[in-house]
């Protein structure tokens, strides 16, 4: 994408962020989640992502968010403080373009530069897509959780896909 930048969202984002995120999540099982994040919900999560120290980036064409990503701890306590799990959410039309590849590599940098050491992706199991995306991307699969998602009345499998970071 040409005129493709990237920045730390703001909460003024949040709205945009929601256009992109909600028809996911009400229309797909790209997420298990049911329901939709309203802006001041998206806007509290940016500021907390934020201030915990992890990232949270919009990806812009010209004026228009046409994609956020953002990672936050895999799970919690202290023994996971290096591990991370990342989000990234893209606008129908900026899909296949490179967004993707830009956002999640500028995530990896921002956790590598906080000393995180370990990046995973949740991706569902017949998100075939999002699976061949982080492959190439140097994720490996390390485990496939079979039926642990409800959506829509099935159940979905979910990939565990990781890469270590390790120091830049």
């Amino acid at each position: 994408m040409p005129d493709l930048s990237l920045r730390a969202a703001t909460p003024d984002d949040a709205a945009a962020v929601a256009a992109i995120w909600n028809p996911i999540i009400r229309d797909t099982v790209i997420t298990f989640n049911p329901v939709e994040r309203s802006p001041a919900e998206i806007a509290a999560m940016i500021v907390a992502r934020q201030a915990d120290g992890h990232a949270f980036l919009v990806a812009t064409a010209g004026p228009q968010v046409i994609g956020f990503a953002s990672y936050a701890q895999f799970r919690g306590g202290a023994g996971y403080a290096r591990c991370m799990e990342h989000t990234i959410n893209l606008s129908p039309d900026a899909r296949g373009r490179g967004a993707g590849r830009v956002l999640l590599a500028a995530l990896e940098h921002h956790a590598t530069t906080a000393a995180h050491n370990v990046m995973v992706a949740a991706v569902t199991g017949s998100n075939l897509g999002s699976i061949a995306f982080h492959a190439a991307l140097g994720y490996a699969q390390v485990g496939r959780m079979p039926q642990v998602g409800w959506k829509f009345g099935v159940y979905h499998d979910l990939v565990l896909m990781q890469k270590m970071l390790g120091p830049e």
